[in-house]
């Protein structure tokens, strides 16, 4: 099973486990919300852009509505557990595409619970992560207002942010910078050094793509 799919089904999993109302880190989501978000996504191409372009999101908002209106819970985590789309096409795009996105919104409803911990993750998914944050820190940071350097506890350094003025230096796992840069400042378990008028800018910055 590549990570894509394994991050997918204990995510359902765990939308069964809890059912349509429990919390998640989505700002005004529930869980039903965010099953419907992952739904749409993958299989209503035509609400999709408005994910990240603000003028269609009123759009895309009313099509997520709609599939919570159609489907029960359960059908719609039943529609997440398969790839849908190209994804379900085409299994290299899948892992490309969606090991990031699953990873990340499985955490965003296990870390919305309470007593939840960081899980022991897979060396080689840790290294996935990291080349994935690699490569996307500059575009992740691009809003922070102070300078980011990120230290990768096991090796490995990324910069972005602010060209001037003040860092921050955020270390921590991978999967756990990854989070930080996703906009999950306050759930990840990383370690925040500078200024602290610095760290209280950056740990309140609209991070993310």
């Amino acid at each position: 099973m590549t990570h894509a799919r394994s991050e997918r089904t204990a995510l359902c999993d765990l939308f069964d486990r809890l059912g349509p109302d429990a919390p998640t880190l989505c700002t005004g989501w529930s869980t039903y919300d965010l099953a419907a978000h992952l739904v749409l996504r993958e299989r209503r191409l035509d609400a999709g852009p408005g994910i990240a372009l603000r003028p269609l999101a009123g759009y895309t908002a009313s099509v997520q509505r709609g599939l919570k209106a159609k489907h029960p819970f359960p059908e719609l985590v039943g529609l997440v557990r398969t790839p849908g789309g190209l994804y379900g096409l085409l299994p290299p795009l899948d892992e490309a595409v969606n090991t990031l996105e699953y990873f990340v919104h499985h955490e965003d409803v296990r870390r919305a619970q309470p007593s939840w911990e960081p899980r022991e993750l897979p060396d080689d998914l840790e290294r996935l992560l990291w080349k994935r944050l690699d490569m996307a820190a500059k575009l992740m940071l691009r809003k922070s207002p102070v300078g980011v350097v990120l230290h990768r506890l096991g090796g490995g350094v990324a910069i972005g942010g602010a060209k001037d003025g003040p860092k921050v230096e955020v270390t921590g796992k991978a999967s756990e910078l990854l989070l930080f840069c996703f906009g999950r400042q306050e759930h990840a378990r990383v370690d925040l050094t500078g200024d602290p008028g610095a760290v209280a800018r950056v740990t309140h910055a609209p991070l993310g793509i």
